[in-house]
């Protein structure tokens, strides 16, 4: 397990016992905090290392140990000594950029989720949570210091609920259930967005519209890699494939599957949209193009006769009668213009213009 885990170190160019990389955030120091209750008993306090988790072993209750950004691989490797731990799993947890998956290791099962942002400047982030179920614990493990599970942490400290009463399989469901819900809160920022973006493509599309469609285009590709997978993890859980999953909470998977099987019809809603916006984009940009062309096209044909014209009484023949005649200009104004009036009258009764 030493030897793997070093082998990362030395792929990433950092030393086993330093920093260790996390995608698109390098943790310098992680927080440890160690969440013990049951029914009538709660306890949470912090450690400084994976030194203490050799005290967490065969309590009674349930014990969670929640680790916010990733720490030296060095510590880890103690975790994965102290819960017997695969060297694989471990490699999983440090390589943050899995796609959703369920591993069943008979003891423990091994759950990677992806948590989607969506920040003020429209931009989506992603970030790995890990989740290991053992029969009466629950490691959760993710890249920032962010606060993703305060609101689980606060149900358990006041005792709200079933939390309480219910095995680590609960705990892990209420994780998930968390992680499955935001996708909808991002959903409904995404789909605001696209409202207003759907908005200029129709009335005034410009170039940095298309910039836009496109953004939007890959970020539905990042949500459709986090959210699709799950449902094939959401559903072996569901299906109580692991002893680990008790009868009770089967069906509490199973609201969370309806859940993901939501977001998803949502995610390809939005992607027929998106697709839509881009012909509807290319249709408004053809349609002004031909009206443009439209245009020069009147004023072209209306100058056509009038050129002709022109050409004709400007050449230097010695006898036209036109030339002497002191009607002779105003007359060739008002022919000219009675020829453009009347292809403008001929254009507008042809609905061309």
């Amino acid at each position: 397990m030493g030897q793997l885990l070093r082998k990362h170190a030395q792929k990433t160019g950092l030393p086993p016992g330093s920093l260790i990389y996390t995608g698109d955030r390098v943790s310098a120091q992680a927080k440890i905090s160690i969440i013990e209750y049951d029914e009538q008993h709660y306890e949470e306090r912090e450690i400084a290392s994976f030194d203490e988790c050799l005290l967490l072993q065969d309590k009674p209750g349930v014990t969670w140990i929640k680790v916010e950004g990733l720490h030296a691989v060095e510590n880890l490797e103690k975790l994965g000594d102290c819960f017997n731990l695969h060297p694989l799993v471990l490699e999983d947890i440090l390589h943050t950029d899995q796609r959703p998956k369920i591993e069943d290791f008979d003891d423990y099962l091994f759950i990677v989720l992806r948590m989607i942002n969506y920040d003020e400047n429209n931009a989506l982030s992603s970030e790995q949570i890990s989740l290991i179920l053992g029969s009466n614990f629950v490691i959760s493990l993710q890249e920032s210091n962010e606060a993703i599970f305060a609101a689980i942490l606060e149900r358990l400290r006041t005792s709200k609920g079933r939390m309480r009463k219910f095995g680590s399989d609960y705990l892990a469901y209420a994780l998930m259930d968390l992680i499955v819900d935001h996708y909808f809160v991002v959903l409904e920022k995404f789909g605001e967005a696209i409202e207003f973006l759907e908005e200029e493509v129709v009335k005034q599309p410009t170039p940095q519209t298309l910039k836009d469609i496109h953004h939007f285009k890959y970020d539905m590709i990042l949500l459709r890699k986090s959210v699709w997978p799950l449902r094939e993890v959401i559903g072996r859980l569901e299906r109580r494939e692991s002893d680990l999953i008790q009868e009770a909470t089967g069906i509490y998977f199973k609201d969370v599957y309806d859940h993901t099987i939501i977001a998803v019809d949502n995610i390809e809603t939005y992607r027929d949209i998106l697709s839509g916006m881009l012909d509807i984009y290319l249709s408004s940009i053809s349609n002004r193009l031909n009206e443009i062309m439209k245009v020069l096209t009147v004023i072209a044909t209306i100058f056509m006769p009038l050129t002709f014209l022109a050409g004709v009484w400007g050449m230097n023949f010695k006898y036209m009668p036109e030339l002497h005649w002191i009607w002779g200009y105003p007359a060739a104004l008002g022919l000219m213009l009675a020829i453009a009036l009347s292809m403008l009258r001929y254009f507008r009764r042809k609905k061309w213009l």
